[in-house]
């Protein structure tokens, strides 16, 4: 028996109603907070994008923020990662990862505006990322702007040849810090600054003129890798950034290290390739509203806190 084919329309109808319920499929995921038991899964699916992420790293985030920090799930499976950091006016959103068969199903979205929400609903009315270049339209139709190029720079071994010594920050130094940090990056970073004084292998120098501050630097070290972050001086002392640099890298030789930077700030670029750094790749840093952030010499402390 001869089956007669279909009418376009009606194949036009079908594809059209295939395409609706492959759609509705976005109803199926949910946000479920990040426990413990999810960071192998968290660990595994951030480094399918080959980041050298560990469970230190998201157990650091979560607690430093909780509640902002998340699984999503389709029905009982883990599909994706999210994680961001509330400052009160200002937030930053870091890791957004999903299961590879996930990316053109509105996953990635669907993380974003539950970030996104959940900062605005915290008080943010500025919301800071990194982006890679490729992924500069996704965030650009989630209203994010571009802002600077940044530059990730690698070293597998520091090697420094000045011992530039400058004093660990102590506890009265630190709450000048958490002031001075928030004039440059708009918000208070408090919560991040005393973490990595609190922690004994960590690195937090400052430098002042008068009792003012002019610049401060830090660096993160697990095992036998630092993450060179944050560093804040004013503009018109580019010497003192450099010696800020230093004064970290000097503690580090040996070590592994990263950082992250403005592309335009050439003279700590070649600071730190005088200590064995290379650029790895760039990244483009965006915001959702209108940022009033540093004009100085930086460092970013991370690419998932800002």
């Amino acid at each position: 028996m001869k089956i007669a084919a279909l009418p376009l329309n009606v194949y036009t109808l079908t594809l059209d109603s295939l395409m609706s319920k492959l759609k509705s499929l976005k109803v199926m995921f949910h946000v479920e907070k990040m426990q413990l038991a999810d960071l192998p899964f968290a660990v595994k699916l951030a480094n399918t994008m080959k980041w050298g992420t560990t469970m230190e790293d998201f157990d650091f985030n979560m607690r430093l923020e909780p509640e902002g920090c998340w699984v999503l799930f389709d029905g009982q499976n883990r599909v994706g990662i999210a994680t961001c950091i509330n400052y009160g006016s200002a937030g930053w959103f870091g890791n957004l990862v999903v299961s590879q068969k996930y990316k053109k199903m509105g996953a990635g979205t669907f993380l974003l505006n539950h970030a996104i929400s959940y900062l605005q609903n915290k008080g943010a009315t500025l919301i800071g990322l990194y982006a890679y270049p490729h992924l500069q339209h996704f965030y650009e139709k989630m209203g994010f702007k571009p802002d600077k190029e940044f530059v990730v720079l690698k070293a597998k071994t520091i090697f420094i040849k000045e011992n530039t010594r400058l004093n660990q920050a102590d506890a009265e130094d630190l709450q000048k810090i958490v002031e001075f940090d928030r004039q440059y990056f708009g918000a208070a970073r408090r919560k991040v600054l005393e973490q990595i004084f609190l922690r004994n292998q960590n690195f937090l120098c400052v430098t002042q003129e008068n009792n003012k501050i002019i610049g401060y630097a830090a660096a993160k070290i697990a095992n036998s890798t630092a993450e060179v972050g944050p560093l804040v001086c004013i503009k018109k002392r580019p010497e003192e950034a450099a010696i800020l640099l230093k004064a970290v890298l000097s503690k580090l030789n040996g070590a592994e290290g990263i950082m992250y930077l403005p592309a335009t700030q050439e003279a700590l670029i070649e600071t730190a390739a005088s200590a064995g750094f290379q650029e790895e790749f760039r990244l483009l840093r965006m915001f959702l509203g209108s940022h009033i952030g540093e004009d100085c010499w930086y460092l970013a402390e991370s690419l998932e806190r800002g």
